[in-house]
């Protein structure tokens, strides 16, 4: 049996997950990485994507994350999401609009770095809808 960490899913609306799991993925900046208790301490960034979470009991919860940072701890996991919400409530109305403003803000980008940055959102926003949602 795996060891069990506190897990903690956190967004600015509510607290969405707080408890014992054996294993979470989040989709990390340097690409996805699964977190197990006594983990190595890392700080990072997180793209919009999908955490998944393996509970003690073994059963599989996902939830849509819009963006945000994990802070992994040999002990815990919290991860602060810009958004949050779990799969089975994610709309695709509410999806096309955040790429309608990326790609607006893509398009009105200042400067060479700007626009590569808000290509490379809108990038992983329209690979979140297409791995998520039918058409």
């Amino acid at each position: 049996m795996m060891t069990a960490f506190k897990f903690e899913l956190v967004s600015p609306e509510r607290l969405l997950v707080s408890e014992e799991v054996e294993a979470v993925v989040i989709p990390g900046s340097e690409g996805e990485m699964t977190v197990m208790a006594n983990h190595a301490p890392v700080m990072t960034t997180i793209n919009p994507g999908i955490v998944t979470v393996k509970t003690v009991s073994g059963k599989e919860e996902r939830y849509v994350v819009f963006g945000g940072f994990a802070d992994i701890l040999p002990d815990g996991c919290t991860l602060l999401a810009e958004s949050a919400v779990p799969v089975g409530d994610l709309d695709r109305a509410d999806l096309t609009n955040r790429i309608k403003l990326a790609q607006e803000e893509a398009s009105v980008a200042s400067d060479d770095q700007s626009r590569t940055k808000a290509e490379q959102f809108l990038a992983q926003l329209t690979t979140l809808d297409g791995s998520i949602l039918p058409a």
